[in-house]
């Protein structure tokens, strides 16, 4: 693939080019040539958009599809396509597919479904057998098919000396043990968040401290393993604290948190709208303000989509049985730049690799074209236009975004809307 990008405006703090508005030269999937003008001679795709703007390519920690077994939800193909459109060039696709990616050839399954995609798939194996909880998966022959990490999506780990072990066994080979922050003994029938809303409004309460305890207890036991663990997606104040002193403390530990969370409050579900019932449940604007600064501090080290996609079946019903989750992908983008500043939208888009042993490819001259095309600019509402996944539970439906994305350049393709 062979393209020459025109008056694009690089977003790269670590390139030389950071901030210059230049032509891009792309030849067989490798930046070529840089300059402030480029003569095509060879006659190659010209992409010349307004107000391009290019980063390096965008990174999410936490993506569902649903295939194999939940194709109604969305297929790896078209979630492969949604993902492009929205601008990510990678993405970490979590367990909770039936049957669950739990063994090696599950993994390899799925990466040689997407082989062929712009977008690099990065496969979550199961942390235990079926995610019941149990006993654990076999980790090392996921790992050597492909595995970035391993975790049961959206379920504790409800036996502590099954963490203790994970850690201690995944360390033999750098493993990288995700553990979801919620005692579900003291989280209950919780269905949003313990608070004067959910008081007011008569639905079931799901307290901080039932994700405060957990990471609590997690904290303690990877002190004690010296493992390596991620948090995903934490949503309280408290959590941040304690993370903060975690890291303080020199222990292996990250932590992401959902962009809906860093955006919606408890009072949203007043409206007891299901697009809305998410785990962890919104919270309330003072976790908001600590996530914040949990974001700016480095505590937090990544933003994820936690883009989950439901069937209309599952989710447009009673509130109480309505299952957990929204889509996410196709609005990243656009709800995070009309809240921050474009570089440090960018810079939470690109977070997050290394934890995950990705690559990054700084914008230079002789890598891999491993790009995201953007323009910073313009106002508008996400609408029912904007979704692309097959499942349309979209938290963010008629929220304010800024900005537009205009595809990818990856594993020398181009990809545009």
């Amino acid at each position: 693939m062979n393209v020459l990008l025109k008056s694009a405006t690089i977003i790269d703090s670590k390139s030389d080019f950071h901030n210059q508005t230049v032509d891009i030269l792309i030849e067989n999937g490798v930046i070529s040539k840089i300059s402030k003008s480029i003569k095509n001679s060879k006659n190659v795709k010209e992409i010349d958009l307004v107000n391009l703007h290019v980063s390096q390519g965008w990174f999410d920690s936490s993506v569902s599809f649903g295939e194999p077994g939940f194709e109604e939800r969305e297929t790896l193909e078209n979630g492969l396509n949604t993902a492009a459109w929205s601008g990510f060039t990678s993405v970490a696709l979590n367990p909770n597919t039936n049957p669950v990616i739990d063994c090696n050839s599950d993994v390899s399954f799925i990466k040689n479904k997407a082989r062929k995609h712009a977008v690099n798939l990065y496969p979550i194996g199961a942390l235990t057998k079926e995610s019941k909880g149990i006993d654990l998966a076999e980790l090392f022959d996921m790992k050597n098919a492909g595995a970035i990490a391993f975790g049961d999506y959206k379920k504790p780990i409800e036996n502590p000396n099954l963490l203790k072990i994970s850690l201690q066994y995944a360390s033999n080979f750098d493993g990288l043990v995700l553990s979801f922050p919620q005692e579900n003994k003291i989280s209950g029938k919780g269905v949003m968040n313990e608070q004067l809303t959910s008081t007011s409004i008569g639905l079931k309460g799901n307290p901080n401290m039932a994700e405060e305890l957990q990471i609590v207890r997690d904290l303690f036991i990877l002190e004690y393993t010296e493992g390596k663990l991620h948090i995903p997606t934490i949503s309280t104040a408290k959590s941040v604290e304690l993370i903060r002193e975690a890291k303080q403390k020199k222990l292996d530990v990250s932590c992401s948190i959902a962009i809906h969370n860093l955006v919606l409050t408890d009072e949203t579900l007043t409206t007891f709208n299901t697009n809305f019932k998410v785990l962890p449940p919104l919270r309330t604007q003072e976790d908001i303000n600590a996530l914040i600064d949990g974001l700016k501090d480095g505590t937090i080290d990544m933003i994820t989509s936690d883009h989950n996609p439901i069937d209309i079946e599952h989710k447009k019903i009673e509130f109480d049985l309505a299952k957990y989750g929204t889509i996410g992908l196709e609005s990243a983008f656009g709800i995070l730049n009309n809240r921050f500043s474009t570089k440090k939208t960018i810079d939470y888009l690109t977070k997050g690799k290394s934890r995950f042993g990705i690559p990054s490819q700084v914008i230079a001259i002789g890598n891999k074209a491993d790009l995201t095309l953007f323009n910073p600019n313009g106002n508008q509402k996400f609408s029912k236009d904007d979704i692309k996944s097959t499942s349309k539970n979209a938290i963010f439906l008629d929220c304010e975004t800024k900005g537009e994305v205009y595809g990818i350049v990856a594993n020398n393709k181009l990809v545009l809307n």
